[in-house]
C-alpha cells in the first residue's frame, strides 16, 4: 500500500528532521536575545564588502591602543631552555629605546627564523608604525603579552622564545 505524499513528507520530518528545513531556511530553535559580536570581529571582514558596517576601529584603524602589558618592563632576561615542540619563533619588544637597538642587533637573525614579533606595550598607531620601521621584513602585531608572561614567568624584554630556548 502506498502512502499519499502529505503523509510521506509528515513521516519524512518525523525521522529525520533536518531534511526539510536544509532544503528551504534555516529554523530558529530558540533566540535569548542579547547584543550582537560583531564589534569583536570586524577587523576579519565578516561581512560582504557592499554590507553597511560601523566603522572599523580595531587594530586596523588605531582602536586597540594603548597596548600595555603591566607585567612586563624592558630589562634583562636571564636565557633558559624551555620544551616547547613545534612553537613557531616569536619575540616580544615595546616600543622603547632597548627594543630599538635590540631589534636592530637581531634583525638577520629574526628574519632567518621568520620570527613574529609581538609589541606587548606600544602607546599608539603612530609608535607601532616605528618600531615597525626598527625591523623591516618583521612581521610586528600589537599585542598583549599577559598571558605570555605568566606562562614563561616574563618579568622583561626585549626576548625571542623558540621551541628550546628564552633568550635576550
Amino acid at each position: 500500500m502506498k502512502l499519499p505524499l502529505s503523509r510521506c513528507l509528515v513521516a519524512l520530518s518525523l525521522t529525520c528532521p533536518y531534511t526539510l528545513a536544509s532544503a528551504g531556511q534555516l529554523v530558529v530553535v530558540e533566540d535569548h536575545g542579547g547584543v550582537s559580536a560583531l564589534p569583536y570581529y570586524q577587523d576579519l571582514v565578516p561581512e560582504p564588502a557592499d554590507a553597511q558596517r560601523p566603522p572599523l576601529q580595531g587594530v586596523q584603524m588605531g582602536g586597540a591602543f594603548p597596548v600595555v602589558t603591566p607585567e612586563m618592563t624592558p630589562g634583562l632576561v636571564q636565557g633558559r631552555v624551555i620544551n616547547a615542540p613545534g612553537l613557531q619563533p616569536l619575540f616580544l619588544v615595546g616600543d622603547d629605546e632597548s627594543s630599538r637597538a635590540w631589534l636592530q642587533q637581531h634583525l638577520q637573525q629574526l628574519q632567518q627564523l621568520q620570527a613574529v614579533g609581538l609589541v606587548v606595550n606600544v602607546s599608539g598607531p603612530s609608535r607601532l608604525a616605528e618600531v615597525k620601521k626598527w625591523g623591516p621584513g618583521l612581521q610586528l602585531l600589537p599585542t598583549p603579552g599577559s598571558d605570555i608572561a605568566g606562562r614563561l614567568s616574563l618579568r622583561h624584554y626585549p626576548v625571542l622564545i623558540t621551541s628550546t630556548t628564552v633568550q635576550q
